[in-house]
This record gives C-alpha cells, structure tokens and sequence, in this order.
C-alpha cells in the first residue's frame, strides 16, 4: 500500500530556513525513497515557481519519479515535454531531511510564498504543499466559495465516482 500525505501542520520556521518536516509525512518519504535506510535520512523534491500556486510542493522521490515518468512518455523535443521539464525540473531542488526531521527551505523559497516564522504544511495525497498560513487560509476560502452553490461539492465529489468517470469519459469520444 502507497501512503499518501494528509493532513495540516503548522510549524515555526527558524532565521535559517529550518522548518520540521511533520512526522506523518517523513514516514511517507522514508517509504517512497527507494536509498532510504535506517541510517540515511530521506530525500525529497521541492517544486517551486508554478504561477499562481502560492505555495511550493513537496514530492517525494517515489512521486517525482512517476512525473518524470509521464514527462517522458511524451515526444521529445515537443513543446508541451519541454514546457513540463523546465516548470518541475528547472524549478525544483533536490533536499534531504536532516538528523532533527527539518529541511532548509532557501530564502529564495521563503521570499516567494511569503514565508516568514511560519509555514503551513498541507497534505495533498501523493505530494504535500508548504504555504504560508494566510495566503492557505486564503486559498481555503477561494475553495470553499467554490464548492458553496448547491450540489457543487457533490458534483466535485462524483469524480471520484467511476460510472460518473466512464459516462463522462464516452461524452468526450
């Protein structure tokens, strides 16, 4: 069974950068990082930079990897294959967890979603997003607004459903 990333944490960010990894999603890292033993710490990919996220996104390897995958499953030297490799590839960075279960996110990192002596970590299922805590609260209210109208949050949760998934998916042949 793949574990996934749940759940919100909160925690202070150091004059350093050092931020606690939560301890739920280092369990996750260990897991999906195939060098990972008891006496290597594991490493992770931050994407930063996707216009308009406002946050950055942790991937474990397991995770990054299967992007890399479907990146590579398009026509080299296509636009759309080049687009993707400079968006997760040229705007990532390769960390690794330290002794005490903190990375350093850069000042760069920090500058750019306005992370100040906080950042919020937010689990999103195969990968988890560091925010800062009002620019998430924020987004959470722009979602919610979303999903306020009448049968909405039912609709987004009848994705999940696979009769829904198959009839939508015969509309579009």
């Amino acid at each position: 069974m793949i574990k996934r990333f749940r759940g919100e944490w909160t925690n202070k960010v150091d004059a350093k950068g050092r931020v606690s990894i939560p301890a739920s999603f280092r369990r996750v890292l260990e897991t999906c990082d195939p060098d990972w033993n008891e006496t290597l710490f594991p490493s992770l990919v931050l994407v930063y930079g996707r216009k308009g996220s406002g946050c950055i996104e942790g991937y474990s390897i397991r995770s990054i990897q299967e992007v890399d995958d479907m990146i590579s499953a398009l026509p080299r030297y296509s636009k759309n294959r080049e687009i993707l490799e400079r968006l997760l590839n040229s705007n990532s960075v390769q960390t690794q967890v330290d002794e005490n279960g903190r990375i350093v996110l850069s000042s760069k990192l920090r500058e750019m979603i306005g992370i100040t002596g906080e950042a919020l970590f937010a689990g999103m299922g195969e990968k988890f997003q560091i925010w800062n805590p009002n620019s998430y609260q924020k987004n959470m209210l722009e979602i919610f607004e979303i999903i306020k109208d009448p049968g909405s949050e039912q609709r987004i949760f009848d994705l999940l459903d696979k009769k829904t998934i198959n009839k939508n998916s015969d509309k579009d042949d």
